[in-house]
């Protein structure tokens, strides 16, 4: 059996109606609490007003009993009045009550508490004060009382009347808190509806926005910034999956044209050689590829660092180590110096990966018989490499998107090197993995890559989602 309602609006509406129910019987609660003490109040004093006028007609008469004087029997204070003397005897007791009177003789707990309640033999319900009254030369025991009928009865009326408008406004709020939760919630439904026909094909729409300055407004303009970056993420994807695809397809078509020409006829040994030559440049451009691809994909899914202290000179020179050879080829130098202490906390294997990205690039772009430096040091308590290198500098219209994956400024010649467009895209990626940035400095003569890393903190080695 399902308690719990399924939809907002009725759970709302629910809500609303138990918290006004609950406050209005409170209220109304404490409504009825002050209207029967004030009512009491009042009775109280026009009781004490009755009280003195009643002292005033009391009188001893000849005989030794007791009697109202003067006009008393016309008045309406006297209607309901008792005398009794302090040994206990009855007095006198008015015309009224001689079918009921108002109990037994007063004792002293009825003079320490001289208001009370009672009720009449007929049924007629009575205030009452008893008090002691000197009337002549003797003292006597007077109590007087009056008909609570009248206040009870407007009580009564007050509490039927609230007991039947308590529900009659607790349905109206009911059906008036419905219609108020569906008119609030009613753009939470049009944003649902809409965005239940969002597609991969149609990411470009938005939620509407009726009032940007309310909670919903605010939910939807959220959604919407969400919606955008999803759609960025996916032109990022397509983009990254139709550059991966022709990437793939250039060796693996050049691998086939070549086995294809080499099988179309017989030929010599060495033009065999020269076809699986040929064919292992591809092979090798295209392992270069995967595995620049599969680095990327590891830093999509959040790669774990291995983090270590390492001195930042080494890993410098280690990058350098395993490029000399490039260098040599094309006559050119690598210059390594500054500060051989600077130290950072990174993991080797990534962070070398970047200089090694860095320092291929300046090799690739830079002419033959020059010099390429790699300078290491400490500024503002952070490790920097600047790799500087003596190309042709990048143009100020290419410098926003250089570390965009298969960017090439020059993609003809990018091939011809041997390039994959990755290599600048891993080492950004490798960079801020490690709470560091890179940043391009070019102007028209060489180009400088600065990467800027947190210096090492001491303490034992950690392991850190990248």
């Amino acid at each position: 059996m399902r308690l719990r309602p399924r939809h907002v609006r009725t759970r709302l509406t629910l809500w609303y109606v138990a918290a006004l129910a609950g406050t209005l019987a409170l209220y109304l609660g404490a409504t009825l609490v002050f209207l029967r003490v004030s009512l009491r109040r009042d009775l109280d004093e026009g009781l004490y007003d009755a009280f003195e006028r009643v002292e005033d007609l009391l009188e001893a008469a000849p005989d030794g009993t007791i009697r109202m004087g003067g006009h008393g029997d016309e008045d309406e204070a006297a209607r309901f009045v008792e005398v009794w003397s302090t040994e206990g005897g009855l007095l006198y007791r008015s015309e009224a009550l001689n079918g009921g009177v108002l109990g037994r003789a007063p004792s002293e707990r009825s003079l320490s508490a001289p208001y009370a309640s009672a009720v009449l033999r007929g049924g007629v319900p009575v205030r009452v004060l008893t008090r002691r009254h000197r009337i002549g030369t003797r003292d006597a025991i007077v109590r007087v009382a009056v008909s609570e009928e009248r206040p009870q009865r407007e009580w009564r009326d007050l509490l039927v009347g609230l007991l039947v408008g308590l529900p009659v406004a607790t349905l109206i709020a009911g059906f008036g808190g419905h219609w108020l939760a569906g008119r609030v919630l009613r753009p939470l439904g049009d944003m649902a509806r809409h965005a239940e026909m969002l597609t991969a094909d149609r990411l470009d729409d938005r939620l509407p926005v009726d009032n940007p300055d309310d909670e919903l407004g605010h939910l939807a303009r959220v959604f919407n910034v969400a919606l955008g970056r999803i759609q960025e993420s996916f032109a990022r994807l397509r983009r990254f999956t139709a550059d991966a695809s022709h990437e793939l397809r250039t060796p693996l078509t050049a691998i086939r044209t070549v086995g294809e020409v080499a099988l179309q006829e017989e030929q010599e040994p060495a033009r065999y050689r020269e076809a699986i030559g040929s064919m292992l440049e591809e092979v090798d451009r295209l392992t270069r590829l995967v595995g620049s691809l599969l680095i990327l994909s590891r830093a999509d899914s959040g790669a774990v660092l291995d983090r270590r202290e390492l001195r930042l000179g080494e890993l410098a020179q280690q990058a350098v180590s395993l490029l000399e050879i490039l260098a040599e080829e094309k006559g050119q130098r690598i210059e390594v110096y500054g500060d051989p202490g600077v130290s950072v906390s990174a993991d080797g294997l990534i962070l070398r990966q970047a200089l090694i990205n860095l320092v291929d690039n300046a090799i690739k772009y830079s002419p033959r018989e020059t010099a390429i430096r790699v300078e290491v040091r400490a500024e503002a308590g952070d490790g920097m490499v600047e790799v500087v290198d003596q190309g042709p500098g990048i143009p100020e219209a290419h410098r926003e998107r250089i570390f965009d994956r298969f960017y090439r400024v020059d993609a003809a010649r990018s091939r011809e090197e041997g390039g994959t467009g990755l290599g600048l895209s891993i080492a950004r990626w490798a960079v801020q993995a490690h709470g560091g940035r890179i940043e391009l400095i070019s102007d028209g003569k060489g180009s400088t890559f600065r990467v800027r890393l947190p210096a090492a903190r001491s303490g034992a080695p950690e392991k850190e989602d990248g």
